[in-house]
């Protein structure tokens, strides 16, 4: 194949009625692939019973205005129980022919539509990609049931793949531990920015906070491995006479009963300077409080990476993150970051003292979806260079060097 040569590719992942940053991503990833290929969309629409999921209230709701470019042809969606949605979805996917078909990997709920899907692109000789943004939703691993349906299935969609994805080493790490990948390519490309949320004309930033205060954000759903509990551990040991230089604003849906970091915010000895927003905000309302914001606070105890900290960077708010899974690689680049180690709301309390000196001040992203596009360019180039129905006889793709880690350091700004 000559390089760059103009591919069909088709992407399959989130839909936007289950509104996720999975939903974002699968939109950007999209537009981006489309400015150098014809591309088109599989979206998963229903992806479970709704009275099984966890935000079942917003399910259907119209919080996003970004689109697809209309270059793209979208097909939504698929349902989780199949009829009529995957009969058309599989018609869609003859008429496309696509030479690449790219998964969103991220929850167990959609896999068995993905191996059929996925059955139906070998069937048309296409290439099959899987990008991967959990090994397993961390929710979906305390069920076991659902552990036991991934480990059967799952390896049966890995064996369809010709490569794969990855955001970070440490996912790297975690995907050859429970799946057999053999010599097919791995390409490891860095999240890419959540850069759409924006103020309108004439638009502020939504701040309780006093201009002078520091305002300290948390965003994103509340969930247990989130670690917002330590934040709020941390903020309520800040001392009496620092504490009028902060304020604490929480923003976030509570997902699996995790009911302890509301039960802290109501006994904190400050719970006159947090502000606690309690649900899934629109497009519009996250621009704001992103605005408003002066620090981004985010003590997960695990993660392969996070929309939030990718929204912060792109507003180049300085950012506290734990030195945790991927979000070390995810920063490495970034000025303006501070790194704490997980489940310590001491060390992050002197991070919060640290973090007050750079109010005000603003960091460059480093992050692009050019860069994506050209790194996923030769994940392309690589499993399209052989015949092999399944294995591609190449070394693992890296399309540029992992971002340089200091591992010697438990805390402190990346250089």
């Amino acid at each position: 194949m000559k390089e760059n040569k103009q591919l069909r590719i088709c992407v399959i992942g989130a839909g936007t009625r289950f509104l996720s940053g999975i939903s974002y991503y699968t939109l950007y990833l999209t537009n981006t692939l489309a400015q150098l290929h014809k591309v088109s969309v599989i979206l998963m629409r229903r992806l479970l019973p709704v009275r099984l999921y966890p935000g079942r209230k917003r399910v259907g709701m119209n919080l996003t205005q970004q689109e697809y470019d209309p270059k793209v042809r979208v097909f939504n969606g698929v349902d989780w129980y199949w009829l009529p949605s995957m009969l058309r979805a599989l018609i869609f996917l003859i008429q496309e022919r696509p030479d690449v078909l790219v998964f969103q990997w991220w929850s167990g709920a959609v896999l068995h539509s993905y191996l059929l899907l996925a059955l139906a692109g070998r069937l048309l000789k296409a290439r099959v990609i899987i990008e991967f943004h959990e090994v397993l939703d961390t929710g979906e691993a305390k069920l076991r049931s659902v552990q036991a349906y991934v480990r059967v299935v799952a390896p049966l969609m890995i064996r369809l793949a010709h490569g794969f994805v990855i955001h970070s080493e440490c996912d790297r790490k975690l995907l050859q531990r429970y799946y057999n990948l053999e010599k097919r390519p791995i390409a490891l490309i860095p999240h890419g920015p959540y850069n759409h949320y924006n103020l309108t004309d004439g638009e502020r930033g939504y701040r309780i906070a006093p201009e002078s205060c520091c305002n300290l954000l948390f965003f994103g759903v509340i969930r247990p491995f989130k670690g917002l509990e330590d934040l709020i551990m941390a903020f309520d040991a800040l001392p009496e006479n620092e504490i009028e230089k902060y304020w604490l604003t929480i923003v976030g849906e509570t997902w699996e009963g995790w009911t302890k970091p509301t039960n802290l915010i109501e006994r904190s000895r400050y719970r006159d300077r947090i502000t606690f927003v309690n649900n899934y905000v629109s497009d519009e309302e996250v621009a704001q409080f992103f605005s408003g914001a002066d620090v981004v606070v985010l003590p997960y105890h695990r993660s392969s990476t996070s929309g939030p900290l990718h929204i912060a960077m792109s507003y180049g708010l300085p950012v506290v993150v734990t030195n945790v899974g991927g979000l070390i690689e995810a920063v490495s680049s970034y000025e303006g970051a501070i790194l704490v180690p997980p489940r310590d709301p001491a060390s992050l309390q002197r991070a919060l003292l640290d973090v007050a000196k750079l109010y005000g001040k603003r960091y460059s992203d480093p992050h692009s979806w050019q860069q994506t596009a050209k790194r996923y360019q030769k994940l392309l180039d690589a499993i399209r260079s052989s015949d092999s129905p399944v294995q591609v006889d190449a070394e693992e793709v890296y399309a540029e060097e992992v971002y340089a880690v200091a591992q010697n350091s438990q805390q402190g700004r990346i250089p």
